[in-house]
C-alpha cells in the first residue's frame, strides 16, 4: 500500500556556511508538493532553534520574519533561496564548514491537517563560494606573496 500523505521532492538543498561561533544561517532548496500542502516546522541537530522565514518588505526595508508555515500550492515549485522564503538554522551548536552535510527534517502538513516528515541532507557551501549553476563565474583566490 502506498502511504496516503502527500509527497513532496526536495531539491537541491544547501546551507549557508558560517563562520565560527556565528548563530545562525539559512537552509535553502526547491520544494514541489504533488498535493496541496504547507511546511509547518522543521528541526536539525545541528541547531537548537529552526524557523521558517520570509524576507518581506516593510516600509521600504527589507525585514525578515518567521511565518507560521510556508504554503506549497500542487505542482508548483517553491524556491527557498537567499533573499526569499527560507529556513533559519538558529542557536547553531557548530560551525558550518563547507563541503560537510547538515542533516535536516522538514515536518510537512497536507490538506487534510495531517502531518508528516521527510529527512533531508543539505550541502553546506561555504561562505564566498559561488554555488555550482550560479551565475558568477568561480573566483578561485590564489595566494601570490611578493
Amino acid at each position: 500500500m502506498a502511504p496516503l500523505f502527500a509527497q513532496v521532492t526536495v531539491e537541491d538543498p544547501w546551507v549557508r556556511g558560517t563562520v565560527p561561533k556565528q548563530q545562525a544561517t539559512g537552509a535553502f532548496m526547491m520544494l514541489t508538493a504533488e498535493t496541496d500542502a504547507r511546511l509547518v516546522a522543521a528541526e536539525s541537530p545541528v541547531a537548537g532553534v529552526v524557523e521558517i522565514h520570509e524576507m518581506a518588505m516593510e516600509n521600504d526595508v527589507m525585514k525578515m520574519r518567521e511565518i507560521p508555515a510556508l504554503d506549497l500550492p500542487a505542482g508548483q515549485t517553491m524556491e527557498l533561496k537567499p533573499g526569499g522564503y527560507h529556513v533559519m538554522l538558529m542557536q547553531l551548536k557548530e560551525q558550518m564548514v563547507g563541503g560537510t552535510v547538515v542533516p535536516i527534517t522538514l515536518i510537512f502538513e497536507d490538506s487534510a491537517g495531517e502531518r508528516f516528515t521527510q529527512e533531508i541532507e543539505a550541502r553546506v557551501t561555504a561562505l564566498g563560494a559561488a554555488r555550482e549553476g550560479a551565475d558568477k563565474p568561480m573566483q578561485h583566490q590564489h595566494g601570490h606573496r611578493h
